[in-house]
């Protein structure tokens, strides 16, 4: 039986957690995907349970192996939803508590405690983040105070499942995913003890922190797949998606499509403040080589909202029946819809914003409910997109697109339409996790220079604007004061 090498990468999102198997060519061997429950215990709370999250991801990852005879895996590249706070035992390994999810808004209160301190300046200055839930620090904070036990250990998603795969010998996280935490210093790259004070958090329990690409540990023997396969690439999904996107240039973004939309726009090796809501990052590092940065805006809900049509309202029974139904009518008929279902994040930052239609009448109905789902998807993002050319003063000539909502035709020329510029979709729908395998097979000689990855990245469409600046403007108008009323809705 012939030998087959590739790069295996285990995408855990937010809804479902993935395994993908690529050759050299950036082809998809094999894909396994199993979704899991999602907990709602209180108004604005969500969580996961970690044990179901690595129980699901290992065995996606058994399966996808399984599905290709005679497969060598050369090594594994993690992506991971971020932000998602998990603390555990050491001695047992087992969690003290569900996962506090990036969605969760448990901690909003906190969070303006903290402002009224008159923190948010220091936070902002050192993580390039502002003082919201969204972020680990204060999800870790809570599960702290709510908790008795001694010896414990902090990680988003990657931390935990690479401590499962070593069996608890490594305990790591990659720069992108410490950047999100409100903890690290972005300039520095290193964890702050001057916000961890202010948070009360002990440095022990936090993990070492390592580059997005390059060996960090090997699998331990007993798992369903074989021992000492590298563990060589960690990145954030969004900054995976980024990587795989190969916007390596400042001034190149993306914009990914999931449970929630996230833009993100590569700013090379300076760190940019945003004075307009976005988020300053780090979009990844590879080994010895200096830290690249980026600007995101982070938009909550997007997905999750056609989720909320088929699984809340019942109005689709799939989400793929959204487009044509969204497409049954010619516009909105007025109406606009907000899916502040857990508050506004870019460029609003309003943990207290929730959901709101507007614009109903007698004459709305499903189909006008529908499409105006897909432009709050599109005009969420245009809010982001203006804000990043508004701080980097680069206009943006093109916007690349990726994620599952990217293979909507409406959706994507919607995009186009109110954004006013050219929307690119990739040809490779995996973008993520291709480029958490493209990470880990840098680091392991897989792929020897980013030029042999460079030239695998291929265009399926490109959506060009059709609306003129008049149509597109009254568009925004409408949007945007629909905001206004979401706004602080929750107080």
């Amino acid at each position: 039986m012939p030998i087959v090498k590739a790069i295996l990468a285990l995408d855990q999102g937010t809804t479902s957690s993935r395994a993908i198997l690529f050759d050299v060519r950036g082809v998809v061997l094999a894909v396994a995907q199993r979704e899991f429950r999602q907990f709602y215990p209180q108004p604005g709370w969500v969580e996961h349970d970690a044990q179901e999250i690595w129980r699901t991801q290992i065995d996606v990852a058994a399966e996808c192996i399984g599905r290709v005879p005679g497969v060598e895996v050369a090594a594994i590249g993690i992506t991971n939803q971020r932000e998602t706070t998990v603390v555990w035992d050491r001695a047992t390994g087992t969690p003290i508590a569900n996962a506090i999810v990036w969605q969760d808004r448990r901690t909003a209160s906190y969070c303006d405690e903290l402002r009224a301190a008159g923190h948010e300046a220091l936070f902002r200055a050192r993580t390039g983040l502002l003082l919201d839930p969204y972020f680990s620090g204060t999800k870790l904070r809570w599960l702290l105070q709510n908790t008795t036990a001694q010896d414990l250990a902090f990680g988003t998603i990657d931390s935990w499942l690479i401590w499962n795969l070593t069996r608890g010998r490594t305990h790591v996280t990659d720069v992108t995913n410490a950047s999100r935490t409100l903890l690290f210093d972005i300039h520095r790259c290193q964890w702050d003890d001057e916000l961890l004070a202010i948070l009360g958090i002990p440095r022990a329990l936090l993990p070492e922190v390592c580059s997005s690409s390059g060996i960090v540990a090997t699998t331990a023997e007993g798992l369903p797949f074989p021992a000492g396969i590298p563990i060589a690439g960690i990145a954030g999904d969004q900054h995976a998606a980024l990587f795989g996107q190969r916007c390596t240039r400042a001034g190149m973004a993306k914009n990914t499509y999931g449970t929630g939309s996230f833009a993100v726009m590569n700013t090379g090796g300076e760190a940019v403040t945003s004075s307009h809501g976005l988020l300053s990052t780090i979009a990844w590092k590879l080994q010895d080589e200096p830290v690249q940065y980026a600007v995101e805006g982070s938009i909550f809900v997007t997905g999750a909202a056609v989720q909320w049509l088929r699984d809340g309202l019942g109005i689709i029974k799939t989400a793929a029946e959204i487009e044509p139904l969204a497409a049954s009518v010619p516009d909105t008929n007025g109406v606009v819809f907000v899916p502040a279902f857990t508050g506004l994040g870019t460029p609003h930052w309003d943990a207290y914003a929730r959901g709101t239609i507007v614009g109903l009448t007698r004459g709305a109905t499903k189909a006008h409910l529908a499409r105006a789902t897909l432009e709050a998807i599109a005009l969420q993002s245009v809010d982001v997109l203006e804000a990043m050319r508004a701080d980097s003063g680069i206009a943006l000539t093109e916007l690349r697109v990726d994620g599952g909502a990217s293979a909507n035709d409406l959706l994507m020329q919607m995009q186009a339409d109110f954004a006013g510029i050219p929307v690119i979709r990739a040809r490779m729908s995996e973008i993520t996790a291709l480029g958490a395998a493209y990470l880990a097979g840098l680091a392991v000689g897989f792929w020897p220079t980013e030029n042999e990855i460079d030239i695998q990245w291929i265009a399926d469409r490109t959506f060009t604007p059709s609306l003129d600046v008049a149509q597109r403007a009254r568009k925004v108008e409408a949007w945007r004061r629909a905001v206004e009323r979401a706004k602080g809705w929750a107080g």
